[in-house]
């Protein structure tokens, strides 16, 4: 049900990805599916957002939520809620818990540890190449005072590099140490995991703060949902952050 980060100081925050693994969703969105945005039936939906969050010691009316778009907005949240048109949240808000939903796409976790505030950020291809994950931390500059070597990251699982695919309209966007090209298959191959921790070290968290996580949602498609393995038919987790 958990993929928890060791990076966080548990005592200050609670930060965590979900698996597929412990809900009540039939197949194909077996089973701890916590999106509404796929065919499963809302109220299977509740039960796992309940079992999963409630797990954490979270209850659903401590959330804010965004519906995303693929886009580099970001939301100074600082109540819970549902809104829409936001690919990353920070808070210093205590008690309020920031959620991305994701299903191949990187969810990033921060946390200022000096200034005691978090960031919750979904970067797909096109975040990644807007530089969401930098514009999030100059955003937290800008809102609280934050630096970044007093942050602390977790990069959670998503498409790997060997399975991320792409043309060469979307490789073109990307810095060559990000990408490669397959000769046999015609095809590049671009690893965002790197490239968002680029956009990290770039604003100055260190190397040794930065936690990545080693699973891949296509290669550990038993473990996680995987948009791409599955043709779109399955579901969605969700990362979460927030202060105690």
């Amino acid at each position: 049900m958990h993929l928890l980060p060791s990076i966080f100081n548990v005592s200050a925050v609670i930060a965590a990805q979900s698996t597929r693994d412990g809900g009540v969703s039939p197949a194909p969105f077996n089973s701890l599916n916590l999106g509404l945005s796929v065919n499963d039936l809302p109220e299977n939906v509740m039960k796992n957002r309940a079992l999963f969050f409630n797990s954490l010691g979270i209850s659903l009316d401590q959330l804010s939520i965004s519906k995303q778009v693929h886009g580099a907005d970001i939301l100074h949240a600082q109540s819970p809620q549902i809104t829409e048109g936001y690919d990353a949240q920070i808070s210093n808000t205590k008690g309020l818990f920031l959620v991305v939903s994701v299903a191949d796409c990187t969810p990033i976790l921060i946390h200022d540890e000096k200034e005691n505030a978090v960031a919750a950020i979904h970067a797909g291809w096109r975040g990644t190449v807007s530089n969401i994950v930098g514009n999030t931390l100059a955003k937290m500059k800008e809102t609280f005072g934050t630096e970044g070597k007093n942050c602390k990251a977790f990069i959670g699982a998503c498409i790997d590099y060997e399975q991320f695919e792409v043309g060469d309209e979307v490789a073109a966007h990307f810095d060559p140490a990000f990408k490669r090209f397959d000769a046999h298959k015609q095809k590049y191959f671009v690893n965002l995991k790197a490239a968002n921790r680029e956009q990290l070290l770039r604003f100055g968290v260190l190397p040794q703060h930065i936690e990545i996580s080693n699973y891949c949602t296509a290669a550990n498609n038993d473990l996680f949902f995987s948009h791409r393995k599955e043709k779109g038919n399955t579901g969605r987790m969700m990362a979460v952050i927030g202060l105690k």
